[in-house]
């Protein structure tokens, strides 16, 4: 990746996931600590007028997370955030896709700026937010 090639609206190759399911959940509770049972017990879940559980908003994120590792050394992140936008259900096929929507100079690096989102097999956006990469 070069600074002077990349362009705004250029896109960074977008990541695909397997559906999600119930395995992946388990997985994503003990890995990251976070047992919330909304996430994990269907019971509870339609005890809260939910269908069934869903995924973790921070599930998400971390797919995000790979697909900017998967563009650029880790190192050479410098901001990411995200806000979520909807409920990640069972089943759907989440899409992580990146766009460059800025180039700029700080503290003697040269940046892009990404928006980055997520998006279920319906085109319904899940979480959205943004990311600096230092080139």
């Amino acid at each position: 990746m070069d600074f002077n090639t990349l362009q705004v609206g250029d896109t960074l190759p977008p990541l695909t996931l397997p559906p999600v399911n119930r395995t992946t959940l388990a997985l994503f509770a003990g890995a990251s600590n976070d047992h919330n049972p909304i996430h994990i017990d269907i019971d509870y879940a339609r005890k809260a007028r939910m269908p069934d559980v869903f995924a973790h908003g921070m599930l998400s994120m971390a797919w995000l997370g790979r697909l900017l590792t998967h563009w650029a050394d880790q190192r050479k992140l410098r901001e990411f955030g995200v806000r979520f936008t909807g409920i990640t259900h069972l089943g759907h096929v989440v899409t992580c896709t990146g766009t460059v929507v800025e180039k700029f100079e700080k503290d003697g690096e040269q940046r892009v700026r990404l928006e980055i989102q997520t998006a279920n097999q319906y085109g319904e956006v899940k979480v959205a937010g943004d990311a600096v990469i230092a080139v």
